[in-house]
């Protein structure tokens, strides 16, 4: 978190673009900048795991780090536009990139959208307007900050397992999600790699090679006392 959180500071002081894309070792539960986890997760439950947690510098609800590749996007703000019209040019390069593998992605259609306190606590509970479905089922969980003229949006595209994990330790009775995954819909193991290799191929704008931010000790995304602060 803290190089992707690099990254937005990066692309507000320079003016430049970056496409980075990654995955977590060990396995991890991530909150949404603003979410209440104290009072929506057991973290009793959390500890009797084992689970490393970590809060975001994003919004959005909890994912469950897993079998998936993670994707982060910073840029100007000017490159894409609003907040809405930067999640559908993002999403449409995602979806681009997941039919190459043979999936029907597709977005889902502009409708209301639903806030974090008005239903199921997973990042994955319920699809929105303009994030990558297969069928009814989301595949991709995005979330996005604003930071001076820049944005940072990332992700995760789920390759196999489930976010069941996420209403495990859920105070929330009835949490339920509403993700697949791309081994699940092409009934076969789906790679890293494939999909990295996808995701470079779909992706029209030239990107900016780099070796990341140096991220400093002194950042506190390992800090418990920032992950669940609230």
């Amino acid at each position: 978190m803290a190089m992707d959180d690099a990254l937005l500071d990066e692309a507000d002081a320079s003016g430049r673009a970056f496409l980075r894309l990654y995955r977590w070792s060990p396995p991890c539960l991530s909150f949404g900048r603003h979410e209440p986890a104290a009072s929506r997760y057991d973290r009793a439950a959390i500890a009797r795991l084992g689970l490393d947690v970590v809060r975001r510098p994003t919004g959005g609800r909890a994912v469950w780090h897993e079998h998936e590749v993670t994707y982060a996007v910073a840029a100007p703000v000017a490159v894409f536009g609003s907040l809405r019209d930067t999640y559908r040019a993002i999403h449409a390069r995602l979806a681009a990139a997941l039919r190459l593998l043979g999936v029907d992605a597709n977005l889902a259609p502009d409708g209301p959208t639903v806030r974090p306190s008005d239903g199921p606590t997973a990042c994955f509970a319920v699809p929105v307007g303009g994030e990558v479905l297969i069928g009814d089922r989301k595949v991709v969980g995005s979330a996005q900050v604003r930071r001076g003229t820049a944005f940072l949006q990332h992700g995760s595209i789920l390759l196999d397992g489930s976010q069941d994990l996420v209403t495990e330790v859920s105070r929330t009775p009835g949490a339920v999600t509403r993700a697949t995954s791309l081994s699940a819909e092409l009934g076969r193991p789906v790679t890293f790699e494939e999909v990295a290799a996808a995701i470079m191929a779909a992706w029209c704008e030239p990107l900016v090679p780099s070796d990341g931010p140096t991220v400093r000790q002194s950042d506190g995304f390992a800090d418990p006392d920032w992950t669940w602060r609230r």
